[in-house]
């Protein structure tokens, strides 16, 4: 099991944090490791909806495909995450967004494990720096995107 959470203090408004994230197919332009994204559906079930996705993540020599279940409930500026196929025994993630003094707090919680033990071994040796780097090109996005909130 590979578990982080990280909290951030962003000068955008919950609603442009959520939707950034909620953009699946733009991953491949600003994330890193993403090599391509493909929605498969979008399925609306009332308060939320749910899409099913795809996202090929290469690194050196390693390339996957690994299909999610994301699940946005818009109302409550919610974002979970949920493991279909690939390499992966189970990811789950979860993004939320609170309004904040100038801006909006993002919370990032998420927790996988890989089916191949040599994988989950290199990937613990480097998690922490690549989550990080993951949520900083989020932040990134933000400011390429929107103007913060003075």
């Amino acid at each position: 099991m590979t578990a982080h959470s990280e909290t951030r203090t962003l000068p955008f408004t919950p609603q442009q944090m959520y939707d950034l994230v909620a953009d699946v197919a733009r991953y491949p332009e600003f994330l890193p490791w993403t090599a391509a994204a493909r929605i498969r559906s979008v399925d609306e079930a009332g308060d939320h909806s749910v899409m099913l996705a795809d996202l090929v993540v290469s690194f050196k020599v390693f390339r996957e495909r690994f299909g999610s279940r994301v699940t946005l409930w818009p109302g409550d500026m919610k974002i979970d995450t949920s493991y279909i196929d690939g390499p992966f025994r189970y990811l789950d993630s979860t993004w939320t967004f609170r309004p904040a003094d100038q801006g909006c707090e993002v919370q990032f919680d998420v927790d996988f494990e890989f089916r191949n033990r040599i994988l989950q071994g290199a990937a613990g040796m480097f998690f922490y720096e690549a989550m990080q780097r993951i949520v900083r090109a989020f932040e990134k996005r933000a400011h390429d995107i929107y103007d913060p909130i003075k």
